[in-house]
């Protein structure tokens, strides 16, 4: 009787790709995007962070300018159509919007300065956005003009999406889950500061207000609200404590400002006086 041949040793579940995506490997998955982003936060020494949000569809004023100028010249001998008006509308939009990119560059660049005189170890207040272009990009890129990290918490999505240039690359991560996202969000951030932007902007806002209105966040997180000439065209913050949907002491969750020079003073106000020092460490 010939012997029987030992069988191939099975590979180690952790490193089977076909079980690690699979529905029951998602728990190990969840774990994952918890625990990676923990320890590098550690092995970099972040205490907390300052969340910007905003659009991904902002562009910087060179840019901006640049398209409608580009426009301008390719349609100067050509009669005026619908479509026409309609393209240099859109471009005379965006180039009043990139206002906000670029203010949120500076305010992101005066925030990383004031927060690195607070020292590195650990480090405090860094900022952090979502990842991506427009508001995102322009929160990450002050932050490295100031000389200062930033993190980048960036989502898996179907269409090609890039995290930007400037994330400090020892702080940029990616996400498949939106909620593990959101978590490491609301976790590390003592401000949140909410500029222009639609629907993911929105999602991150509420979420945020949520937890606060509902005591899973401190009230002592401050939620700053930039740029009343949109927000108050797209929301109406009174219609809603008019109406009894909210509370006249949840609307005061909220704090507003127009200008860098404000935002700045009102971020540093508050972290001062509810976040140093450091009561505890990640």
């Amino acid at each position: 009787m010939s012997p029987r041949r030992h069988l191939p040793m099975p590979e180690l579940a952790y490193r089977n790709p076909n079980f690690m995506e699979s529905l029951p490997g998602r728990p190990l998955r969840i774990l994952a995007e918890y625990l990676d982003p923990l320890t590098c936060m550690r092995r970099e020494k972040v205490a907390d962070t300052i969340v910007i949000f905003g659009s991904a569809r902002l562009a910087p004023r060179q840019t901006a300018l640049a398209h409608l100028d580009n426009l301008k010249r390719k349609f100067a001998r050509k009669k005026s159509t619908h479509a026409i008006r309609l393209a240099l509308r859109a471009a005379k939009s965006r180039l009043a919007m990139s206002r906000y990119y670029e203010e949120a560059r500076e305010l992101a660049h005066r925030l990383t300065h004031w927060s690195m005189t607070l020292g590195k170890e650990p480090r405090r207040f860094v900022v952090c956005s979502g990842g991506g272009p427009g508001i995102m990009e322009a929160a990450n890129r002050g932050a490295a003009e100031a000389g200062g990290p930033s993190m980048g918490l960036s989502i898996q999505l179907p269409h090609e999406q890039y995290p930007n240039s400037y994330i400090s690359p020892e702080l940029n991560f990616c996400f498949h889950y939106f909620f593990m996202r959101k978590l490491w969000f609301a976790q590390m951030a003592k401000a949140l500061i909410v500029f222009p932007g639609g629907f993911g902007t929105m999602d991150e806002m509420w979420e945020i207000l949520t937890l606060m209105q509902t005591g899973k966040l401190s009230s002592h997180h401050l939620i700053l609200i930039y740029g009343r000439e949109y927000w108050d065209k797209v929301l109406d913050w009174e219609a809603m404590v008019d109406s009894g949907t909210i509370s006249e002491r949840e609307f005061k969750l909220l704090k507003f400002a127009d200008t860098v020079d404000d935002a700045f003073d009102q971020v540093r106000t508050d972290l001062e006086r509810y976040h140093l020092p450091l009561d505890k460490f990640i």
